[in-house]
């Protein structure tokens, strides 16, 4: 503790250290960010105590074994403690000795300093005004209804400002509040010392589509008359409304929130694109229309202000969460969010608080990657918006065409997301361009189509496969076996993995559910204790294989999150030990050899290394890789499960939910599919349609 950051802790006013605490910044040496190196004996002897973190970029004094000094990214963590401890710290620390065991954490710490108001204000603010105002706090929900609420209020009261508490949220260690202030003390009120982040409020996204919408000349649908596959499917749609008597109602109700104010027609329009989208994919005017697999439920949440509401983002997330505290959905669709590209040292409120729904709900949630991705991109302007960077949802962003050739829709938001979930969007889809726009029901009460394009309507379409393949399974598959099945089978495109993700979306459910005769594609999926280990074996005959052998797998977790510390977002880790040859052992008892497979593998890898390169705590993990065909033996891999609490060790009681996905592809045994089947009938079970779908009817 330095004397500087001292000396500005005690310069803050009384009013703006509830219970007399302050925040101190501790910017840890990029060498000592695993989570054994967290200083927890430190600030135990200090008396403070870490409440969030975030990743920084720095360049270190010096590195171990007289490497040289270059920028590296590093944590660096909040700590709250009273003024006193620390105080005492800066006036202790010359007499510590480097036989005291915590000293040597002192090790790990590269600067010591208090956040400035400077810090706190993100973004770009207004010169003069009042504004409407997002403020996040190091707070949990009790410390705010115990005493920090009342404590706010008086801060600014002492300021000679009104004060009313507007809609507030909460996630983990993070308080969310709207707020209205003066523009011109914005940096008085950024004293108040539990303030994390003063930002002005984002405008929701506009609702209007990538390419003008026109209405596709002498359109006359003819609508199925059949219901929809199945009646056990439970989705939901958050969006603009439908009209009432829209012939979309023979599929979808239509839900409204109470004190809202007629919607607009272009809400309408978007409203009734998604989810036609949602139930019946881009339509082909020269092919019949196939009954949709499920039933919608479609709430209207925006409220028809356009724009005037300076809140508006804030009443629509409480709506969402407000119909997800009270459901539970089988599949949801969100096509609309904040106007705000991602950032990589903070959570928004939006991602914080829908991650934290779905690490505990059986839900898939698919998520538009928004419409900016011709803005600038020096300034990251281009980059995913909120929140589509929710690890535990599938971000999905658009393709410029249906058929073979294929390609990034240029306005289609680009990644990379945050670091966990660096690969974002994670698939994308046909969404429409100009020359070849995507077409839905037009708003109008007689069935008419209407041509249109975005991230909007690749999202739902998306949706509509996953209900295809829960339709044609039922629930022997989970929410995380679908989306793993997205994200394994999607297609390969030519353009790099932070324009495309993972690659387009299946085309039909029959490309997701039906292997070729020489490939054979296994599903593994149940739950994992921590700090335990289970075998997932790669089915290959016994009679051995022959040629070149290409072997794809994917990993898919919902992981519960930390959104005070963004740079240990996910607590949960599963890692993936590829044993290709069971006969080749380092030792006779041991396991067999291990292989690179997710990720390059590197000896003395730092954890920076680890972070960054072999995505160590992404929860969705792909890879393909060919091997020679007398390399593999009884291969498997071992998958293995740990987890961290606000990056230090952790043990949970939780059992995680996971999905594997393995392929194995021999093109030189055209029958490789059927002697699997054969020889691991007993071992594997095929999995039964419940249903039979149309399984050819994505345009």
């Amino acid at each position: 503790m330095n004397d500087r950051a001292s000396s500005e802790l005690d310069g803050l006013p009384a009013e703006a250290c509830p219970r007399d605490a302050a925040i101190v910044s501790l910017t840890l040496n990029p060498e000592y960010i695993a989570k054994s190196y967290f200083p927890a004996d430190l600030l135990e002897t200090v008396g403070i105590e870490v409440v969030g973190s975030r990743p920084k970029k720095l360049t270190p004094q010096k590195k171990s074994r007289n490497r040289t000094v270059e920028p590296a990214m590093t944590t660096e963590l909040y700590a709250a403690g009273p003024r006193s401890a620390l105080r005492a710290w800066g006036e202790s620390i010359q007499g510590w000795s480097a036989r005291m065991p915590y000293s040597k954490a002192l090790l790990s710490i590269e600067e010591v300093s208090a956040p400035s108001s400077a810090d706190k204000l993100k973004g770009e603010l207004p010169e003069t005004g009042v504004c409407a105002l997002e403020a996040v706090f190091h707070a949990t929900e009790l410390e705010v209804q115990d005493y920090l609420l009342s404590a706010f209020e008086s801060f600014l009261a002492g300021l000679e400002l009104d004060f009313r508490a507007g809609r507030q949220f909460f996630a983990k260690g993070l308080w969310f509040l709207e707020l209205t202030a003066p523009a011109d003390r914005l940096v008085e009120i950024a004293r108040f010392a539990p303030l994390r982040i003063l930002r002005q409020m984002p405008r929701l996204r506009a609702v209007r589509p990538a390419i003008r919408t026109e209405p596709l000349p002498s359109s006359n649908p003819v609508l199925p008359e059949a219901p929809a596959v199945s009646n056990e499917i439970r989705v939901a749609i958050f969006d603009g409304g439908i009209p009432d008597n829209h012939p979309l109602l023979d599929w979808a109700s239509s839900y409204e929130f109470e004190d809202m104010g007629p919607p607009t027609e272009n809400e309408l329009a978007h409203g009734v694109g998604v989810t036609s989208a949602a139930l019946f994919g881009h339509i082909d005017p020269a092919k019949t229309i196939s009954p949709p697999f499920a039933r919608v439920d479609h709430y209207r949440v925006l409220d028809g202000s356009e724009g005037d509401n300076r809140f508006e983002l804030t009443d629509v997330l409480d709506r969402v969460e407000s119909v997800l505290s009270s459901q539970e959905y089988d599949f949801v669709n969100l096509s609309l969010g904040p106007a705000l590209s991602i950032e990589d040292d903070d959570v928004h409120v939006w991602t914080a608080v829908l991650d934290d729904r779905l690490s505990k709900d059986s839900t898939l949630l698919t998520v538009a990657v928004g419409n900016n991705g011709e803005s600038d991109s020096e300034l990251g302007l281009d980059r995913i918006q909120v929140p589509a960077d929710c690890v535990n949802a599938l971000s999905v962003g658009a393709c410029n065409s249906p058929e073979s050739e294929w390609g990034r829709a240029p306005y289609s938001a680009v990644g990379p997301g945050r670091q966990p979930g660096l690969v974002k969007p994670e698939v994308v889809d046909f969404g429409g361009v100009l020359g070849r726009p995507f077409v839905v029901l037009a708003p109008d009460q007689q069935p008419s189509l209407t041509q249109t394009a975005g991230t909007s309507y690749s999202a739902p379409s998306v949706l509509r496969l996953a209900t295809g393949i829960r339709a044609h399974f039922g629930s022997s598959l989970s929410h995380l076996a679908i989306r793993t099945l997205l994200v394994h089978t999607a297609e390969k495109g030519m353009e790099g993995i932070e324009k495309i993700g993972w690659g387009r979306a299946a085309r039909t459910v029959e490309n997701v559910v039906t292997c070729d005769d020489d490939s054979v594609r296994v599903v593994y999926q149940g739950e994992i204790s921590p700090a335990k280990a289970i075998r997932a074996p790669i089915p290959i005959p016994s009679a051995g294989l022959s040629g070149m052998i290409e072997i794809s797998s994917t990993i898919c977790y919902a992981s519960t999150t930390d959104p005070h510390h963004p740079s240990n977002y996910t607590r949960a880790r599963l890692t993936a030990t590829f044993r290709p040859h069971d006969q080749i052992r380092p030792k006779p008892k041991s396991h067999a050899k291990s292989a690179p497979f997710f990720g390059p593998a590197k000896f003395g890898a730092t954890e920076i290394d680890l972070r960054q390169d072999s995505k160590k705590w992404e929860n969705v993990l792909h890879a393909v890789k060919r091997k020679r065909s007398d390399s593999l033996s009884n291969p498997c891999f071992d998958v293995h499960y740990n987890a961290r609490l606000e990056g230090r060790n952790f043990l949970p009681d939780e059992r995680l939910s996971y999905a594997m996905v393995i392929s194995v592809r021999a093109k030189d045994m055209p029958d490789l599919y059927n002697q699997i089947v054969r020889e691991y009938g007993t071992i594997i079970q095929p999995l039964t349609p419940i249903l039979e779908v149309p399984v050819t009817t994505r345009g």
